[in-house]
């Protein structure tokens, strides 16, 4: 009986000890690791969300635009930004989980840069109808998620990646911008 009891008990030398005080670290950071995923979500979803209230009348004053033939229907942006808005906050995640650096802050101030810039559009375009100034501001975003997908690619390249489809929407997103702009002036000018 001696013997069982002194096997069950912990001994400094087997590391069970060590293992015993190690699981509620492990799930403090497993626990951290979550939360950042949902704050990093979160923030690229309040983004979407603020773009979105300039948006409400969109699919009515995109609607009224005159188009190119390649302009996609209304109904494609839901979801196309759904998914872009996830990939963003998921490689934003991504690239905090890396060690504390220098190119890590730079990294993250970029990215929300581009955020800032990406909400603003939406307010520029459809709310104030400005085109000339929307244009202005998507070729920043891309300037700017441009240098946010490299500093992201430098720390983890899947971060980097998920940015890929991202920039080619805005990409095509500027194209569209300066052709609506230049086929609408009367509904676009500025």
């Amino acid at each position: 009986m001696t013997s069982q009891t002194h096997r069950a008990s912990p001994s400094p030398h087997d590391g069970s000890a060590a293992r015993a005080s190690a699981a509620p670290a492990l799930q403090r950071s497993t626990a951290r690791l979550w939360l950042g995923l949902a704050g990093w979500l979160a923030l690229a979803f309040v983004t979407a969300g603020i773009g979105s209230i300039a948006s409400v009348q969109a699919p009515q004053f995109y609607g009224q635009l005159a188009q190119p033939g390649w302009a996609p229907p209304p109904s494609v942006f839901g979801p196309v930004w759904t998914a872009l808005f996830a990939m963003m906050g998921v490689a934003a995640w991504l690239a905090w989980r890396q060690p504390p650096s220098a190119l890590r802050r730079r990294a993250l101030a970029l990215f929300c840069v581009q955020l800032v810039l990406n909400a603003l559009w939406s307010w520029l375009f459809f709310q104030w109808h400005r085109g000339g100034w929307a244009l202005l501001d998507i070729a920043a975003l891309w300037i700017a998620v441009a240098a946010t997908l490299l500093a992201f690619w430098r720390l983890r390249p899947l971060a980097g990646a998920l940015l890929l489809p991202y920039l080619a929407w805005i990409s095509f997103a500027a194209a569209l911008n300066f052709t609506l702009w230049r086929m609408n002036p009367q509904l676009l000018g500025g």
